[in-house]
């Protein structure tokens, strides 16, 4: 069974591009990995559905965060949920693949294309690919997932089901990030401000993260750059 992530992108591959180039969330702005352009209601889209980068941003509670007892192995990283012989990163390489790497047995792949939009770069090797937690495990840890179960922690660390939670990106800029919030730490390339704001955004509302005050102050202030950018989410189960 395809994840819902992996089936749309094998619906919408052949529009990849075409997508890629038409999309320009704002007039003066073109994001890398542009965000949905569904139409925004806040006053109507109740828990979930798509608001503004603003509104979005204001539905975000605001808590004192805590890292004390974090551990990465308390977030069980890389299964393969739907038995199909490829773990969660190979589901996020096929999914965001701009040319198909050819998949052998076990789910080995070779060859292919991605476009790394921390960074604005082609990759052409998977091996020099992260695949990224738009929110970083230890910022999940403090900002919620600390009063998680096991299981629950690890579905956020798998979570194919939401296109922005997990990114395929290149090696350099996502080592640099490291555990760090948007206040610490943004995407190299300069058109990839909004988009990313939208993925963190849309990554803390599905799960229901908080977010601290020098946090909170970076997302409104950045937001206001972004007025035409949407956040699409969904709560997690």
């Amino acid at each position: 069974m395809f994840s819902a992530r992996r089936l749309a992108a094998v619906l919408a591959c052949p529009l990849l591009m075409l997508a890629a180039a038409a999309c320009t969330p704002d007039a003066s702005h073109q994001d890398a990995k542009p965000p949905s352009s569904k139409p925004s209601d806040s006053s109507s889209a109740g828990k979930n559905g798509t608001l503004g980068l603003s509104d979005a941003v204001g539905r975000l509670k605001v808590a004192r965060e805590s890292r004390a007892g974090y551990e990465r192995d308390k977030f069980h990283l890389w299964t393969d949920a739907d038995h199909d012989g490829c773990d969660t990163r190979k589901e996020v390489l096929l999914a965001e693949a701009v040319k198909k790497p050819r998949q052998g047995r076990g789910c080995k792949l070779t060859g292919g294309s991605w476009r790394s939009y921390y960074d604005d770069k082609t990759v052409t090797d998977a091996r020099k690919l992260d695949i990224d937690h738009v929110v970083p495990l230890a910022e999940a840890w403090d900002s919620g997932a600390s009063k998680w179960t096991p299981e629950r922690r690890e579905q956020y660390a798998n979570d194919l089901d939401a296109e922005r939670s997990l990114v395929a990106v290149s090696l350099g800029p996502n080592r640099t990030k490291g555990d760090k919030d948007p206040a610490e730490w943004m995407p190299p390339a300069k058109d990839a401000t909004c988009t990313y704001l939208a993925d963190w955004v849309s990554a803390k509302l599905r799960w229901k993260l908080t977010v601290d005050g020098p946090e909170q102050t970076k997302l409104q202030l950045t937001a206001a750059a972004c007025p035409s950018t949407k956040v699409t989410f969904t709560p997690a189960p």
